[in-house]
Formats: C-alpha cells, sequence, structure tokens
C-alpha cells in the first residue's frame, strides 16, 4: 500500500467520529471465467471489493469517515496493482441484499462544523474518483441489493454496471433528508438515464413519500448495463464482465445523452428542470431548501464538467448540512422513522402477544374493505367481513377482489398470490362467522351508540380470548368497551386513509386494556408492515386532534373575514402537502365536521365549529373550491351566496402565527394530559399519520423554530436543541 495516501489528510475527520460501525473494504481476486485457458501469459483477473460491515441484513452497510478512507486506500493498493499489471478490473459489490445504504447519517448529524462537512464532500469525490477512471483499468459495480445515495453514486462512479433483479431500494434521496447528491450523483445520474428520468429519481421519488426503485426499473431506465436473477447473479455479472473486457459484449446506452455536446438536450435539460422546479413548488411551496439545491447544481451540470460540478455539490452539500432543516430532517428520518419506530414507547413485552390465524371486520364498506385487503395480503389468514344484509356483503367482498385484480394488473401481485388472498376473504351476514376468530375490527358509521351495540353482538360470539378493535378516529374506546363483560379486550386500532398507503396505527390503551391484548396490537401492527404508536384514550387521539386544531384556526379565520385565497394558504411556509380546505373536500365535509363538533364537545372552544362548513354540509357542497377554465380555482357564485363573513379578516402573516400558536398550545396540553410519552411520538404521528414534511422534523422542531413553543408555554419542546 502506498504510503503517501491522499486519504492521510482526512484522519482528523475520521478522528471526530469514533464509534462509527466502519463499512470494510474487502478484497480478493477473481480469475474471470473462460480466461484461464486463452493464449495470452496469464487469465484475465478481477479485484471484487466487498463492502460489508460484518453484520447482518438488519444492520445496512453505511458510508462514515473512517469507511470511505478505508475505502479509498483499498482503491489506491488497487492502483499500484494494476500499474503493475497484476489485476485487468476492479469490481464492487456488497454483502446480501445491500451495496450501500448511503451515508451514515447518525455520523452525519455530529458533523457541525461547516470545515468538517465540507471535508466530508470532499473525501466522498476523492474515494469515488479513483473508480472513475483514477485507477487505470475498467470498474464495474454490481448492484446486488439496496444502493441509495452515497451507496449507488459508487455504482454510477464506475465503467459498467449490473444490477441484480430483485434488488429493492435503488435511489438518490437526498432531496428528502435535505441533501444534495454530493458525491457526483447530480452530474453522472441524468448523463446515463436522460435528465428526465434523473430527476424523477432525484426529486420526484424522493419527494413522493421517498420512494425508490427495484433492480429492473434501474435497468429499464439506463441506470444498470445488464440485469440478472438474483440465485446467480454474482456469477453471471463476473460472466459478464469477462464478455465486457474481451470485447465479445460492446455495451450500448440507448438513454446516454451529453448535453454539452448536444442543444436538443441542452433543451430538454432546461425544460426538465422547469418541470421539476414546479413540482418541487407543488409538493413543498419552496419551503424546503434542499429539493432546490439539487436543481440549481442539475442545471448548471448541463455545461459544466464533472469536477466543476464537484466543486459546486461540494459547497451545496456544506452548505445544507448547516441548515436546520437537514438537522430536522435527520431528526425525523434517523431519530424518529428509523429507529423510535421500531421501539414504540410503552409497548408492553411482545411474549405477551397471542396468536391471530383468522380476522373479522365488522362492516362492507370502503374502509372495511382497505382493512381486509390489508390483513389479508399481509398476514395471510382467513377474513371475513359482515354486514346487515347481503348485497352490502357482497359489494364489499367484490370491492376487495377488484382491488387485488388491480394490483395483479400492475404487476405488484403474481397471479397465484392474487388468487389466494381472493380466497381468503369472504362475507356473511351473520357475525356469528366470527365464533373462531382471534381478532375482530369495527370498520362502521361513526356513532358511539352504534359502535356499543357493534361490540355487544360481536362478543356474544366470539372466544373468550378473542381481541375487539375499533378504527375510530375519534370517539372514546372507553365508552365503547364499558358495557361488556369483558372490556379488557377492547383496544383501538386507528387506520389512515388509504390504508394501504398510510404507515401508522395508533393504538389505543383504555384503562382496561390489558397487557396481552395490547401486546398482540403492536405485534399485528408490526406484521402488517405499519408503525404503531401507543396513545391514550383521550378525543380524536394525536393525528386528527392535531389537524382538527390547525383546520379549526383556518376556518375560524375565514369565517371572520379573510379571504379564502389568504386563509388557505397562509401556511404555505410550512411546506405542507396540501392546503387546509383541500384536505377538508378529501376527507369529506361532513366527516370534517363531525370531528369538530366532537372536539368542541370535548374540548370546548378551542376547537371551531364552522358555521359556514355546516352550511356547505347542508347544501350537499363537497368543497369550497371549484376549478376554472384557467387552471385555477375559485368560489361559485351560488357557494358564495350561502355563507356569511365576520368583519375582521387577518392577514397571512397573522394566520400563519395564530396557527403555530394554537398547534403549540394543543399539543403542550396533549402531552400534559400524558396522550403519548412524548414530543417525539407526535412529530412520529403527524410525519406518518397526515403526510407531515420531514424537513420540519414532524411538528413539534418547526413550532420550536419560530419560537410557538416559548411563546405559548414558556418552553421548547426539544430544549437540546
Amino acid at each position: 500500500m502506498t504510503s503517501d495516501s491522499l486519504f492521510e489528510a482526512f484522519a482528523p475527520l475520521a478522528a471526530q467520529v469514533p464509534h462509527e460501525i466502519v463499512t470494510h473494504s474487502l478484497v480478493k481476486d477473481v480469475v474471470l471465467p473462460g480466461t484461464a485457458g486463452r493464449s495470452s501469459t496469464r487469465p484475465t483477473k478481477i479485484a471484487l471489493l466487498t463492502l460489508d460491515n460484518g453484520l447482518d441484513h438488519t444492520k445496512p452497510t453505511t458510508l462514515g469517515p473512517n469507511t470511505l478512507i478505508e475505502l479509498g486506500r483499498a482503491l489506491e493498493n488497487l492502483r499500484e496493482r494494476a500499474i503493475l499489471g497484476e489485476i485487468d478490473a476492479v469490481a464492487v459489490t456488497g454483502k446480501p441484499y445491500f451495496l450501500v445504504a448511503g451515508a451514515d447519517l447518525s455520523t452525519v448529524k455530529t458533523l457541525r462544523d461547516p470545515s468538517a462537512g465540507e471535508q466530508m464532500a470532499r473525501l466522498g469525490h476523492a474515494a469515488y474518483d479513483l473508480l472513475a477512471g483514477g485507477l487505470g483499468v475498467p470498474t464495474f459495480a454490481f448492484i446486488n441489493g439496496v444502493a441509495l445515495g452515497g451507496g449507488l453514486e459508487i455504482a454510477l462512479a464506475c465503467t459498467y454496471r449490473t444490477v441484480s433483479a430483485a434488488a429493492q431500494g435503488i435511489g438518490l434521496p437526498e432531496a428528502f433528508i435535505g441533501l444534495v447528491p454530493g458525491w457526483g450523483g447530480v452530474w453522472r445520474l441524468p448523463r446515463l438515464t436522460g435528465p428526465e428520468a434523473g430527476l424523477k429519481v432525484m426529486i420526484e421519488n424522493p419527494l413522493d413519500n421517498n420512494r425508490t426503485i427495484g433492480g429492473k426499473e434501474a435497468f429499464a431506465l439506463g441506470i444498470a448495463d445488464a440485469l440478472f436473477e438474483p440465485a446467480d447473479f454474482l456469477e453471471r455479472s463476473l460472466g459478464w464482465a469477462a464478455s465486457v473486457l474481451a470485447g465479445e459484449i460492446v455495451v450500448e446506452r440507448p438513454h446516454a445523452v451529453e448535453p454539452r455536446e448536444d442543444p436538443a438536450v441542452t433543451k430538454r435539460w432546461a425544460a426538465a428542470a422547469a418541470a421539476a422546479r414546479a413540482f418541487v413548488a407543488a409538493k413543498t411551496s419552496n419551503a424546503a431548501p434542499a429539493p432546490g439545491k439539487v436543481l440549481d447544481v442539475f442545471e448548471a451540470g448541463a455545461t459544466a464538467s464533472q469536477a466543476e460540478s464537484a466543486e459546486l455539490e461540494v459547497a451545496a452539500l456544506t452548505g445544507l448540512m448547516q441548515t436546520p432543516q437537514f438537522r430536522d430532517t435527520v431528526y425525523a428520518f434517523l431519530d424518529l422513522v428509523q429507529k423510535r419506530a421500531k421501539r414504540p414507547a410503552g409497548a408492553p413485552d411482545p411474549k405477551l402477544a397471542r396468536p391471530v390465524t383468522k380476522i373479522g371486520v365488522v362492516g362492507a364498506g370502503l374502509m372495511a374493505g382497505q382493512l381486509a385487503l390489508v390483513f389479508a395480503r399481509q398476514l395471510k389468514v382467513p377474513v371475513v367481513m359482515t354486514d346487515i344484509d347481503q348485497a352490502r356483503v357482497d359489494k364489499g367482498v367484490g370491492h376487495v377482489h377488484a382491488e387485488v385484480e388491480k394490483l395483479l394488473s400492475k404487476g405488484r401481485l403474481s397471479a397465484d398470490a392474487a388468487n389466494r388472498i381472493k380466497a381468503l376473504v369472504t362475507g356473511s351476514v351473520s357475525k356469528a362467522e366470527f365464533a373462531d376468530a382471534d381478532f375482530v375490527i369495527e370498520a362502521v358509521f361513526e356513532e358511539l351508540s352504534v359502535k356499543k351495540q357493534v361490540f355487544a353482538e360481536i362478543e356474544s360470539v366470539v372466544k373468550p380470548e378473542c381481541i375487539l378493535a375499533t378504527n375510530t378516529s375519534s370517539l372514546s374506546v372507553t365508552a365503547m368497551a364499558e358495557d361488556l363483560a369483558h372490556p379488557e379486550r377492547v383496544v383501538g386500532f386507528h387506520f389512515f386513509n388509504p390504508v394501504a398507503v398510510m404507515p401508522l396505527v395508533e393504538i389505543v390503551r383504555a384503562p382496561t386494556t390489558d397487557d396481552a391484548v395490547l401486546a398482540t396490537a403492536f405485534i399485528l401492527a408490526k406484521a402488517l408492515k405499519k408503525t404503531a404508536v401507543l396513545v391514550k384514550d383521550a378525543a380524536a387521539f394525536v393525528v386528527n386532534r392535531v389537524l382538527l386544531r390547525l383546520m379549526g384556526e383556518v376556518t375560524a379565520a375565514f369565517d371572520e373575514g379573510t379571504p379564502a385565497d389568504v386563509a388557505d394558504t397562509a401556511l404555505a411556509p410550512m411546506g405542507l402537502p396540501i392546503t387546509p380546505f383541500t384536505l377538508a373536500s378529501m376527507v369529506g365535509l361532513p366527516v370534517a365536521q363531525h370531528v369538530a363538533e366532537s372536539l368542541h364537545t370535548a374540548f370546548g372552544d378551542r376547537f371551531h365549529v364552522s358555521t359556514n362548513q355546516q352550511a356547505l354540509v347542508e347544501a350537499g357542497i363537497k368543497g369550497l373550491w371549484a376549478p376554472t377554465s384557467d387552471g385555477g380555482h375559485e368560489i361559485p357564485a351560488e357557494t358564495l351566496a350561502i355563507l356569511r363573513f365576520g368583519d375582521t379578516p387577518s392577514t397571512s402573516e397573522q394566520v400563519l402565527t395564530r396557527c403555530q400558536n394554537a398547534l403549540a398550545e394543543e399539543i403542550g396540553l396533549l402531552l400534559a394530559e400524558g396522550v403519548v410519552a412524548g414530543p417525539e411520538d407526535v412529530d412520529l404521528c403527524m410525519i406518518l399519520g397526515a403526510g407531515w414534511p420531514m424537513h420540519l422534523g414532524g411538528i413539534t422542531p418547526y413550532l420550536d423554530r419560530v419560537g410557538a413553543s416559548e411563546r405559548i408555554n414558556g418552553k421548547k419542546f426539544h430544549p437540546e436543541a
């Protein structure tokens, strides 16, 4: 190994993170298949570098300073061996299921000094530049699994790439976590895929709930040059590499472009950037800085060299690492979604959980159908739906089967899997079908008396250990259970709509709910691939309580005389995924009004009940806005005629401050009541149950940052920040 390694200069940076879990660079020489008997003096030899942290698949490989330094030194050694003629190529792959899952965010978040952030950015470029031509021999990336952020950028830096058909989790999610792809991705990716597909991976997918792609899509987009099945992926990749090196395969890249050489591509580049900026504005109201920075670097890359683009990436990455949005995003993504979500506060010992081999769903409407489908698809156990007549039952079961057919047509289910799921979901008009069920959940009309009647009927037919769950969004679980012979078997199990997409389940513990029931609910949520948060039985629990307080303040400002556009767009600086009036129409004005009335009853005047919204409900109007011919929206004259307003309008800034203060007050009260264990659970609920922006850190860091927490409660929710 060279004694004057370029990477010695980065040793002080590595010393700042002594507890990094290092992903090691393990190198072995491989004689490529079919080359041993050739007439050349020796067979073709490739140095296979495997990235491995020595842990199982539950501990992804990541990139921190110590990891990158070891990788750089290993590559420097391979450069010397290539010069000596000992190897003909270098290939990089990963441990099972992973190439690399990206930068080690737990490490990155500790680098608060701008100079350390810059060093981290330059360290990655120093290592990757070796793969991108600095070794003197061709380089290959064998993408065998997850390749996120810096992991995908390793592959992009190589000369050639193969990908496994089973690989999942491929993407550049930096815009989602508050950064830019800082190690060459912004420049290299769109040159392989074309600018439109490149921005889909760098902008659209990250801002669409951090979507990633699989191996087949990566190949179709042009990210990889060859696609192989997982059973013999490494062997096939090595054989393919041998053929490429021998000139038997000439790699063609039909999607590849170079904007510096083609004016038509330059125009595509600009058009793609403009479309992406419009997408970012619609998704975030430009409240998050990272997506705009990605686009800045992308646009400059149309005329910049790779080295020039690298300098822009370093500058952008260094600046973004110092922003509060990045720190809030890391808190939300790493501390909450990646850590706290996996260890729910207050969850009982999972060993207490009971087996669930049959599910009952009371109701056959749209929500009940969504529940039946997710139970059957994820748990693979029989699910029986009931309703008051056969027509409703048939319609509900038919809806589930139709949804399965849609999944089949989209290639998300095999024909065998689709048939099995449809066979698992059946219906009946008799609740006697629940006699051998282990878990029965009701999804009937949101009226306490109706739900109490349903539970009484179920209790009379189910076995003693059967758990009774409610999907209520706002009603008292305690009240539902109070007249039962065994109230300890009742638990709240509140999903969010659409059930298949929204990852949160609020698990509601009533005072009588026993630990075995609660433990079963948590295990069930995990099996459904949902994140469960334990909440105390209090009106509307967490998500709906916080959302309705927010929406109540906006509708109150509107009722007082604030113009509709001002009231509806006042929260744009928060970067929320949807405006309050649009959300109300999506939820359904009758539902929104009903929940507002319930919360007003429970908590008093803090929760505004809008007379204007009630007027819309009574008139059968589904929403305030109607589209206009020019793509905008307006309040139709007939709608405006039934509305009545006060004479105390507010400015946009006043509405925003009013909402910030109300949120700080409501969350402070919610925590004082012990509804959840801490502000982290409020944030987790709002991120996963309401789509609250990750760059805000959920909600409480945002309220701390804008001063609302101290204005209203006299202290921050997170004083350590």
